[in-house]
């Protein structure tokens, strides 16, 4: 749980604590890309020709605020006149000659114009911090189990609830389609809806969490038939309530023990499965960051000279998928769940 609401946090305030506050941390310097974690540079900062309105605090905590200056990484600089003269940095070991104008520059004197930043996990191929897209990367993960839960229990729950209270032809015709949409491979049947929905950040949440609604069912289902001809129930029948009422009123909250458990497990599954499509290309789309696209673009240098670049996100996955399951292991022995 400590963990879990860490990752709450630092997915509200990514951009406020983010070494690169730009939208999706896509600050792209191509002259850093591919470093090792804890690489420093040092950077002149030159105003934009045309410098991007400020944006409230509101907009800049949901999604970031646009860079003010270039970046351009150097070895050093001078100030000559009303101009800087600055040796660019190109690659280690390489520098080129460069002028620029002192009223383009951030500050009015050299010390405000230079600015040293470390990337403690390294940049990406295009010169991305890791770090920042790391944080924001967040948003993505904790948001595709949140929206995969809410539409596998808002499917999972009334079709369950209806087999298992109705049970006869009902029960029968929602265990077919149960058993239909569990023979199909999910990742098959996640490939057909998103080539029907198409590629993107809540087509790709969508598609998920119709595929992950038949455990549910199936728990659910379970439940009710276990619980129908219990004392409560008959008594609310009695009393003349309707079905709607005793289904959602009365039995719904008295199951919902088992419901939490397996919420908890799909919330992990579903963050598993968008890195997978993300790294498959069919997910989450760039510049947006997400777990498994970071590893995708980051995959070639585990066997080159920076394989952290790739595992980052990858233990990443692994933490948060890991409290995850054992929150629902948890809340299974809390709730005295009986397999």
């Amino acid at each position: 749980m400590s963990l879990i609401s860490l990752s709450i946090l630092i997915a509200v305030f990514a951009y406020v604590i983010s070494p690169d506050p730009s939208p999706d941390a896509n600050r792209i310097i191509l002259e850093i890309g591919g470093k090792k974690p804890g690489f420093t540079q040092i950077f002149l900062l030159l105003r934009k020709d045309q410098p991007p309105p400020r944006p409230s605090f509101f907009s800049r905590l949901l999604s970031g605020e646009p860079d003010e200056y270039d970046y351009i990484p150097i070895y050093s600089v001078w100030r000559s006149n009303d101009s800087l003269l600055v040796s660019k940095y190109l690659d280690e070991g390489l520098e080129e000659k460069a002028t620029y104008s002192l009223r383009n520059a951030a500050g009015a004197a050299v010390p405000y114009t230079v600015k040293r930043k470390t990337f403690w996990l390294g940049t990406d191929q295009f010169g991305r911090d890791i770090l920042s897209r790391l944080l924001v990367g967040t948003r993505v993960s904790l948001s595709v189990g949140l929206i995969t839960v809410l539409i596998s229990l808002s499917i999972g729950v009334v079709l369950g609830a209806l087999a298992g209270f109705y049970r006869g032809k009902t029960d029968d015709l929602i265990m077919w389609f149960i058993n239909v949409m569990w023979s199909i491979p999910s990742l098959l049947l996640v490939f057909a809806i998103t080539l029907m929905l198409g590629k993107g950040f809540w087509q790709i949440f969508i598609a998920i969490g119709l595929i992950m609604w038949v455990s549910t069912a199936r728990i659910v289902r379970g439940q009710v038939l276990a619980v129908r001809q219990l004392e409560y129930v008959l008594a609310a029948r009695a009393l003349g309530l309707s079905d709607f009422r005793i289904i959602f009123r009365h039995i719904l909250p008295n199951i919902l023990g088992p419901v939490m458990v397996v919420s908890a497990s799909n919330f992990a599954s579903a963050i598993v499965i968008e890195a997978g499509l993300s790294f498959l290309g069919i997910g989450v789309q760039p510049p947006q960051p997400s777990w498994g696209l970071m590893i995708k673009e980051n995959y070639n240098f585990i066997i080159t000279h920076n394989p952290a670049l790739a595992l980052a996100p990858g233990l990443a996955i692994m933490t948060l998928v890991l409290a995850f399951n054992l929150l629902g292991n948890g809340l299974r022995d809390a709730l005295q769940v009986r397999e």
